[in-house]
């Protein structure tokens, strides 16, 4: 597994690359420090003074460090990237350059109307095709949701976390969310008979969703793991039970939307990114 390691020299993004150390198996991380001149005004030249040469010295002592605390930490090093220009755009440049599997991040984790003024994390998680790990805060690494509806991107999303994260000596759990069918159009919420004829199907398809999922970690020789099948809004249900149980990592899949429908949408995986505190990890599917 490849992962491109984005870094401002912060405690939060070095808290990201420990988190997932100890998820981590056999990636090679290569790490990207990006010069971003963007703030400065209009009339301020970058050769003043030394001014870049004092920053690309920056950059490289906390690419260094990275090097450094990636060792220490049991991660395989790869290579050390300066970019200068657009923080977003440098590091979706470079991933799609190289086809990383993982963009790996920490996120301040605002709210309000500061998070909704995007940032570098969120415009990155939510491009079309990268799998992206967020990090917002040092945690204990030890307890991993596995949130699944059932569909192709949550199975794609389980298979590449079976095969690429590190779970020997977790807490496993599996959750699956019943929608409650009150969004549904007039006609069909007027007739009680029909909603509980679907809210039967509802649970008979988790049921077999929680069951077969059981069975792959039981073929991969993992002990059993708990499961849990909730009813309610599915983004909401998970943001709960994550903090309920002190969950680490929470792993998703996603399908990719574009920005546009992302915004018009909305999304499981944007939601549960946005009001967590634990780690998220989004495997996204471009089929």
């Amino acid at each position: 597994m490849k992962v491109l390691f984005c870094t401002d020299g912060s405690k939060i993004s070095f808290n990201a690359l420990h988190n997932f150390s100890r998820w981590s198996k056999n990636a090679i991380v290569d790490a990207i420090c990006v010069i971003d001149w963007s703030f400065l005004p209009d009339d301020v030249s970058i050769e003043a003074e030394g001014f870049s040469g004092t920053c690309a010295n920056i950059a490289d002592s906390i690419l260094e460090y990275t090097k450094r605390e990636a060792e220490n930490y049991g991660l395989l090093f790869g290579e050390k990237i300066k970019h200068c220009g657009s923080a977003v755009e440098s590091i979706l440049e470079q991933a799609d350059k190289e086809k990383y599997d993982i963009i790996l991040m920490g996120s301040h984790g605002k709210k309000g109307i500061q998070k909704w003024l995007g940032s570098v994390s969120r415009e990155i998680a939510y491009s079309d095709s990268n799998s992206t790990y967020i990090s917002k805060e040092e945690n204990c690494r030890k307890r991993v949701l596995f949130a699944t509806d059932g569909t192709a991107s949550a199975n794609y999303a389980i298979t590449e976390a079976l095969e690429n994260l590190n779970l020997d000596d977790k807490e496993i759990f599996l959750c699956t969310v019943n929608e409650t069918p009150d969004m549904l159009f007039l006609d069909g919420t007027l007739d009680s008979n029909w909603i509980l004829a679907i809210e039967e199907q509802q649970i008979k398809f988790s049921q077999k969703t929680i069951e077969d999922l059981k069975e792959r970690f039981k073929n991969k020789g993992f002990p059993p793991v708990e499961n849990i099948i909730l009813s309610g809004n599915p983004a909401q249900k998970i943001i709960d039970f994550a903090k309920t149980r002190q969950i680490d990592l929470i792993v998703l899949g996603s399908k990719g939307k574009t920005k546009m429908q992302d915004f018009l949408l909305g999304s499981v995986s944007k939601r549960v990114l946005e009001n967590s505190r634990c780690d998220i990890l989004i495997y996204k599917d471009s089929l």
